[in-house]
């Protein structure tokens, strides 16, 4: 049974959720705060957690980004009652996978959980191990990308960025293309957090021999770079 933490001080947003979520098969258990979120992350390991921003003690935010620093990479829906596009960007960034905002509906709740569940396992069983192109190596599993001898510190995002630019090298990704596969939600609105993102990779890639180019009107490419 796959089991998912609902994180939110207030039981009858929980309670509300649990019904929803119980009556498609789920097993749902709660934290009321950060600490008790975090200690049952790590030590009961749920298959998915829908974490609130707004917390006592350690805030949604805080633990997404400690957790993503950790290597854990347990699915996360993040969850407020602020409809803000800075905080929807911000949290994505730091490694979350969804948005919903408060007061939600359940059974778009439920939608977004399956469908989260869904790409991860796609990620899981679907992708190799280590990608290469040119002097870039990304290791999926141990979440390290080299160039040549030299290993580079990416965000989580930024990551998971350049993993789908070595996914497929040579091909033309949309920044919409990008938002779903990499954020994975549809968020209408500003691509701009494509854009930064990019161009901190390109500053990160320097040397290696590969390049993110523009393809100007559409998006962006990932090329390797010809040796002379």
């Amino acid at each position: 049974m796959t089991r998912v933490l609902f994180v939110d001080d207030e039981r009858n947003i929980f309670e509300l959720a649990r019904l929803y979520l119980e009556q498609e098969g789920f097993q749902v258990t709660y934290a009321a705060d950060g600490e008790q979120a975090l200690y049952r992350i790590r030590h009961e390991h749920p298959d998915l957690v829908i974490l609130d921003i707004m917390l006592p003690g350690t805030d949604g935010w805080t633990i997404c980004k400690q957790l993503r620093a950790e290597g854990n990479p347990v699915p996360i829906i993040m969850l407020t009652a602020r409809d803000d596009a800075v905080d929807k960007v911000l949290g994505l960034e730091l490694g979350a996978d969804d948005y919903v905002t408060k007061p939600f509906n359940p059974r778009e709740l439920v939608a977004r959980v399956k469908a989260v569940l869904r790409r991860t396992a796609r990620r899981q069983f679907s992708t190799p191990a280590v990608y290469q192109v040119g002097q870039v190596r990304l290791d999926v599993e141990r979440r390290e990308v080299w160039v040549g001898e030299r290993q580079i510190s990416l965000r989580p995002k930024e990551f998971d960025l350049l993993k789908a630019f070595l996914e497929r090298p040579g091909c033309v990704w949309s920044r919409e293309q990008l938002l779903d596969h990499v954020w994975g939600y549809t968020y209408v609105g500003d691509t701009r957090t494509v854009d930064v993102h990019v161009a901190s990779l390109r500053e990160k890639l320097k040397n290696s021999g590969v390049q993110i180019e523009t393809v100007w009107g559409v998006g962006y490419k990932l090329v390797e770079l010809e040796t002379v």
